[in-house]
């Protein structure tokens, strides 16, 4: 039990139990944002600029660090 590992979540597939770990869950999500950001940037509705911007914006008003929170 050492070893053991965690799993997100279970799924079947085709009548089959199919246990999903989190890393593989973290992954097929990054794979899908990864994808959709291409998409996004290919047809011309976001600049990378753009969303560099606001990847930063949002870090900034949610994930504090002990250097921005008000005090």
């Amino acid at each position: 039990m050492a070893d053991e590992e965690k799993f997100a979540l279970k799924m079947i597939v085709d009548g089959k139990e199919r246990k999903v770990t989190y890393e593989e869950l973290a992954l097929s999500n990054n794979l899908a944002q990864e994808a959709l950001v291409s998409l996004l940037i290919e047809k011309k509705l976001i600049e990378p600029k753009e969303l560099l911007e606001k990847i930063q914006a949002i870090k900034k008003e949610r994930y504090r660090t002990p250097d921005n929170i008000q005090k």
